[in-house]
């Protein structure tokens, strides 16, 4: 389970027409797959991510029992460019399979009316955005961007580009250790998404 601090991307509800409809809901992407084949670039990190994360049970077992009680349901709002992406959306892909929950896709710059719905901080198109609904499509809560411990230690991982000049052969070194280092946290990050995700569906189903 996480702190309470990760349940304020709850935040407020979307207005009360909003544009996710059911059948806007049931028009987006159906599966990983489907994202996978409808993606130009960076099929291979989508595709690790997916592979590699091992799910905590006990996390995968609580969300289950939710879908089948509440029959909770979620959309995830990604582009294929951005890193937490590639991370978010595949760890929110296998949380569906393994659950039972329906997990659809769609993307953000083809869908501006829904982000416009669950920005960052009223703000930022922030991604993924992993929105939550039960059976009848009542919003449950929203998921930003990543994880309360990816945002803890992404400072240190930063630490390896600072002070580097760009566009040079020290900078395309750094870059590399960087997304080594990067994947060598992903698995502590996946983990802590579901955690989030959990804390989040239990708190608003009570």
């Amino acid at each position: 389970m996480t702190a309470t601090s990760t349940i304020t991307r709850r935040a407020q509800p979307p207005k009360a027409d909003s544009v996710v409809t059911p059948e806007r809901y049931k028009k987006s992407y159906d599966s990983f797959q489907a994202w996978m084949d409808a993606i130009a670039l960076n099929k291979e990190n989508f595709q690790r991510h997916y592979d590699e994360w091992k799910p905590d049970a006990g996390d995968i077992a609580a969300i289950k029992a939710a879908v089948e009680k509440h029959g909770v349901k979620a959309l995830v709002i990604g582009e294929d460019w951005c890193p937490d992406v590639w991370r978010g959306l595949p760890t929110m892909a296998r949380i569906g399979e393994l659950t039972g929950m329906e997990v659809r896709y769609v993307k953000r710059d083809e869908n501006k009316d829904i982000m416009s719905e669950f920005l960052k901080n009223g703000e930022f198109e922030s991604i993924p955005a992993i929105v939550l609904y039960d059976r009848d499509h009542k919003y449950l809560g929203h998921w930003i961007e990543r994880a309360d411990r990816a945002n803890a230690e992404m400072p240190e991982l930063r630490k390896i580009l600072a002070g580097v000049e760009r566009d040079t052969p020290a900078w395309e070194d750094a870059r590399k250790k960087y997304n080594t280092a990067t994947w060598e946290y992903a698995e502590g990050w996946r983990d802590a998404q579901a955690s989030e995700i959990r804390a989040l569906i239990e708190e608003a189903l009570g």
